[in-house]
């Protein structure tokens, strides 16, 4: 019988372990999504990932911010899978520079704008041209989005332009972040009004929906979402299929989403 040296089995065990490691690295790696998402969509987004969750092996972690800050983040080269926007100019630009995977792109969801006030306040307005929402402010502020590259603060302005009042807003908006910070301002209290989407009026129990503005006084307010073009995941196209499934369309629909072209 001829006898292994230590040495031998050592360098037998090492390149085992070796072997052993690297697959179950790459496995653990195709179990993980990272999902970049318009901050609209948190709620409806954390029960839709949950439903995916249950049925799939695969963790999924979702950041949350304005598009605008994601697509700079997927150009700056910030390692995520999936990319939902909340308007199709962030991922228009993505996808010119080459940043999505070829045809993985699909409309998912379609979205309202809305006039917010607190819960408690008795402000009555009608959106309409030329409607008295600057007397309304009196001293205050009008909370939205930034006005110049967050999607619902690009459409509140739209739709501002549209009914002849944007000009009498001049220095009363108070701009955030992402329209989940606007949201906020106003369930607060710190803002009599704000600009919103009709998802989130319905994820904050803290406000009331004052009015709907005409679907032609902004561009239509749809959601992209697309496999960003460094990901290795292969769980990516499925998931974005997944978002466009019954399944999800259920869960969007609670949350006051609806379906690109009037679908619910």
């Amino acid at each position: 019988m001829r006898l292994i040296s230590g040495r031998f089995l050592r360098h037998a065990v090492a390149v085992f372990l070796c072997a052993a490691v690297v697959p179950a690295g790459a496995a653990a790696h195709e179990r993980s999504l990272l999902v970049f998402a318009a901050a609209s969509l948190k709620n409806a987004m954390d029960e839709v990932v949950a439903a995916y969750e249950a049925d799939h092996d695969v963790d999924i972690d979702v950041s949350y911010a304005g598009s605008s800050t994601l697509a700079r983040q997927i150009e700056r080269g910030a390692p995520a899978d999936v990319f939902v926007s909340a308007n199709r100019d962030w991922m228009d630009r993505l996808q010119a520079d080459g940043r999505l995977k070829n045809a993985s792109r699909v409309d998912v969801l379609a979205n309202a704008l809305v006039l917010v006030a607190p819960r408690d306040s008795d402000i009555d307005l009608r959106v309409a041209p030329d409607f008295p929402i600057a007397e309304r402010l009196a001293d205050d502020y009008l909370a939205m989005a930034h006005t110049e590259a967050v999607p619902a603060g690009i459409y509140g302005r739209q739709a501002l332009q549209s009914l002849g009042v944007w000009s009498a807003l001049a220095g009363r908006i108070a701009q955030t972040d992402d329209v989940r910070g606007a949201l906020a301002l106003v369930a607060r209290g710190e803002a009599p009004l704000g600009v919103v989407y009709a998802s989130d009026a319905v994820a904050e129990d803290d406000v009331r929906v004052v009015d709907v503005f005409p679907d032609d006084s902004h561009d239509s307010i749809v959601y992209p979402a697309a496999v960003v073009a460094a990901s290795a995941a292969e769980s990516a196209p499925a998931f974005v299929e997944f978002l466009n499934g019954e399944t999800a369309g259920r869960v969007f629909r609670d949350w006051g989403f609806k379906r690109p072209g009037g679908g619910g």
